[in-house]
């Protein structure tokens, strides 16, 4: 049995996507994570350590974020993903990535992809992860 832990509104800087100005100036991303986790054992032990440390993650997703920059809101996901399934307790991720000033000409709210992503039954705790 899983349960839905979110964390939404994660802003962070990076300096992601294929144009130069993008690279050079940086840009807001804001991240929205729902993992998938049995919160049974850390019900019953009131511990934290017997559940994933939300706070840690965030850390860890914004780093992941300001750290080498991809072209692709698709391959910065992806590398979200991975982050989260690095925790063994985590059965599935879902990561919504936005890039609310996207450079597009016309006035819009909002570009966002939100993906999906399971651990491997052969490799738990090592964050790999199967596509959906």
């Amino acid at each position: 049995m899983t349960d839905e832990l979110s964390v939404l509104g994660i802003e962070c800087w990076g300096h992601h996507g294929v144009f130069e100005h993008e690279r050079r100036d940086g840009q807001r991303f804001v991240i929205d994570l729902a993992l998938g986790v049995d919160t049974a054992p850390a019900a019953a032990s009131d511990d934290l350590h017997d559940t994933v440390d939300y706070g840690s993650l965030v850390d860890e997703v914004t780093a992941a974020v300001e750290r080498d920059p991809v072209d692709l809101i698709e391959t910065l996901a992806a590398r979200i993903a991975g982050v989260c399934l690095l925790d063994a307790r985590v059965e599935w991720t879902r990561v919504t990535v936005h890039k609310p000033d996207a450079p597009i000409q016309t006035t819009f709210a909002d570009v966002k992809l939100t993906i999906t992503r399971h651990r491997t039954p052969t490799s738990p705790g090592k964050g790999e992860a199967d596509d959906d």
